[in-house]
């Protein structure tokens, strides 16, 4: 099932309105909030909710896909959340085990690559095994980079990182004078993945929950009202737009950001002249 060949009109004059706007978030992080609570007001118990959501999962994904977006990092499942009660936690498990038993087929066809963050040897074996085929099947693929982060902890991942570190301190390879911005985050889990340009999180909820905690250092966050059930790609194509529409600093001034982007206006432009001289 071809993903592009599914688009109505409306929904691709609506992706190309997004391009024009000019450059996507490379990484869009998704915190998927408010499946129990959605369910509960629905008066179902709350796996209801959850499977629900998986609906949501779907097309978020597919719309990406479509639009360009070339990683996409959804928080499935918190370290934390082994908290939950028993019965919740089993049918989380279950519904992730479907997931990737009846999607696999379409998401490979739709050139996606499979990536997992997270600590994966708390998940029951059928999950890993499944992952991991999953993960090996998509490895050439060269489209839309799905993370699934599964028994994730945005602080569980920096400690992990520290300790890795010091053991290889301790080991002679490297010296603690060694140790940059850029060396520390090759020993992070994301350390194959661009920092989240936009980070999203769905029920309102004003938080980031333990999530890609050192890679959302200079994100974007974008709130959504809405349940997690309920979002679906419209609702992701006014989160790109609101994030096109910021000017992102960096710690800088804004004089100094139009400076640099009209530069690269005239470098890229540049680039183009020269690409057609040469032909």
């Amino acid at each position: 099932m071809n993903w592009n060949k599914q688009r109505s009109t409306q929904d691709i004059a609506k992706q190309e309105e997004i391009a024009l706007m000019g450059k996507l978030p490379k990484h869009v992080a998704v915190i998927m909030d408010g499946n129990g609570r959605w369910a509960i007001e629905q008066g179902l118990p709350r796996i209801a909710g959850h499977k629900a959501g998986m609906d949501s999962v779907k097309d978020i994904v597919k719309a990406c896909s479509q639009t360009g977006v070339k990683y996409l990092t959804l928080y499935a499942f918190s370290i934390e959340n082994w908290k939950r009660p028993t019965a919740e936690v089993t049918g989380l498990m279950n519904l992730l085990e479907q997931y990737l038993r009846s999607e696999i087929d379409e998401l490979h066809e739709n050139n996606v690559k499979i990536h997992t963050i997270g600590k994966l040897s708390s998940l029951p074996k059928v999950v890993q095994k499944l992952l991991k085929e999953s993960i090996e099947r998509t490895s050439e693929n060269s489209g839309l980079n799905l993370t699934l982060a599964l028994s994730y902890s945005g602080r569980w991942d920096i400690v992990r990182a520290v300790q890795m570190i010091g053991l290889d301190i301790r080991r002679g390879k490297i010296s603690p004078e060694d140790v940059t911005e850029t060396v520390f985050a090759s020993y992070l889990q994301t350390s194959n993945l661009p920092d989240a340009d936009l980070m999203i999180r769905t029920s309102g909820e004003m938080r980031i929950s333990n999530f890609l905690l050192w890679e959302v250092a200079y994100g974007e966050i974008y709130i959504s009202n809405k349940y997690w059930p309920e979002f679906r790609r419209d609702d992701l194509y006014i989160a790109l737009q609101n994030f096109m529409n910021r000017e992102r600093r960096y710690g800088k001034i804004s004089s100094q950001i139009v400076a640099e982007n009209q530069e690269e206006k005239q470098a890229t432009y540049l680039q183009k002249m020269m690409n057609v001289l040469k032909k």
